[in-house]
């Protein structure tokens, strides 16, 4: 096949998901030679936006995104423009009608036939054996390792069965694969993201078997940090809990969103565990995981919240002290359970819950911060900015979570482990020196 000429600029809006299957088409795309640039407002020929979908916010920046593309395109500075993503996925005729200076909308491009046809639509070859192989962005030593796509969680809030559809497990053979492959290139921490990653493996065996994949994963050399997200409190599997706390390369971290603690409105949610049991597990973590730090995420202003549900909410953030934790805004999604409820919370309201949220959070995460000053942390270094250099420890993932600003009169180098003492501390930052 000849060499292309042409330059493509891939946009990716939304969640770590997203990023995977993004760095997927790029290998595609450069197994071609054909040249990525990161901003389309340098001249490109051809702009792949792949969009998020999930909730109202994340909606509203695909559309910005589309229609700047759509103005720079009537300008002459692009000549086509591709959609694919979950946003394309789920409201694919409505967008074709809306907007269709759009040449070509694709669904989610995780799966192979939406992959496989924005690659034939830019006229480039389909090589199935590439699948699997992909560039890290934006930095070369930490990588989102995807497990799953899909989703058989019956939320009522959630509008991702209805954009990917059922639960399936990726191959263990195609997860240790894909995790030697992104090792060889650089790679020293993986980040285990799915819709649910405690699900992985009932379709396949019957069973959960998330622990075989953090097991196996442990073994692969070159990975020194292996970081679990996304797990779901139902049904959590408890042999994971002797799996990481066996291997040192398995963080002591766990991402397990909650959502809220109301029994009224985990019932409402659909999320198939109560308040009395979500504290019994949190408890069995953090008793059996030595220094483990557990990031949540809440939602505030759904449908049936009340004042009573929400100051419960309050009372146990207070008193069970996460050591990272996000809150979103409830959005109405149309065609989900809770689409039926009445939204009847204002949106100034939302707003409201999820600052008083943070501000208790605030002073949480400044406590557990200052406890470190004055300790010796091990540290991963991400960048520099300026005169500082720029990383995390095991504690922290990437983009979500704090960093360390460090200072250090030695060339420190991205992408390696450092000991930083910690001399100061903010409620969302701690700062050391070598």
């Amino acid at each position: 096949m000849r060499v292309k000429k042409e330059t493509i600029s891939i946009i990716t809006l939304g969640c770590p998901k997203n990023v995977v299957d993004s760095e997927q088409l790029m290998t595609l795309i450069e197994n071609e030679k054909i040249k990525i640039i990161n901003n389309y407002q340098d001249n490109t020929d051809i702009v792949i936006i792949n969009t998020c979908g999930f909730i109202e916010d994340a909606k509203k920046e695909s559309i910005e995104q589309i229609l700047n593309a759509v103005e720079y395109k009537k300008k002459g500075k692009i000549k086509k423009i591709f959609v694919a993503g979950c946003l394309s996925e789920r409201y694919m005729l409505e967008l074709k009608k809306e907007i269709p200076e759009v040449d070509k909308y694709f669904g989610v491009t995780s799966k192979e036939k939406n992959l496989r046809d924005i690659i034939k639509s830019l006229n480039l070859e389909y090589k199935k054996n590439l699948i699997g192989e992909r560039k890290p962005s934006p930095s070369n030593h930490f990588a989102y390792l995807k497990i799953s796509d899909g989703c058989n969680n019956p939320c009522s809030f959630c509008s991702i069965p209805l954009i990917k559809g059922n639960y399936h497990s990726k191959p263990l053979k195609k997860i240790i694969y894909e995790a030697k492959l992104l090792a060889d290139r650089g790679v020293k921490e993986l980040i285990l993201i799915a819709q649910d990653t405690t699900y992985w493996g009932k379709d396949i065996y019957g069973k959960r078997k998330l622990s075989l994949v953090l097991d196996s994963l442990s073994k692969v050399n070159g990975i020194e940090w292996i970081r679990l997200m996304y797990t779901y409190p139902a049904h959590f599997p408890r042999d994971v809990i002797d799996v990481i706390r066996n291997n040192t390369n398995i963080c002591n971290y766990i991402d397990i969103p909650i959502q809220h603690i109301s029994d009224k409105i985990l019932k409402s949610m659909r999320r198939g565990i109560t308040r009395k049991n979500t504290i019994k597990l949190l408890e069995i973590l953090r008793n059996k995981i030595p220094n483990l730090y557990l990031r949540t995420t809440i939602i505030v202003g759904y449908p049936l919240e009340t004042e009573k549900e929400f100051n419960e909410l309050c009372e146990f953030v207070k008193e069970f002290k996460f050591e990272r934790l996000g809150v979103f805004c409830y959005s109405h999604e149309e065609n989900t359970e809770a689409y039926k409820l009445k939204d009847s919370i204002p949106q100034k309201e939302k707003l409201l819950r999820q600052e008083i949220i943070y501000s208790i959070q605030k002073d949480i995460s400044l406590a557990n911060n200052k406890k470190l000053i004055g300790k010796q942390v091990e540290v991963l270094v991400d960048r520099k900015e300026s005169d500082l250099y720029i990383g995390r420890t095991y504690m922290d993932a990437p983009e979500i979570d704090q960093e360390v600003y460090i200072s250090s009169v030695h060339k420190l180098n991205p992408g390696e482990f450092y000991k930083v003492l910690i001399n100061d501390a903010q409620e969302y930052d701690l700062f050391g020196e070598i």
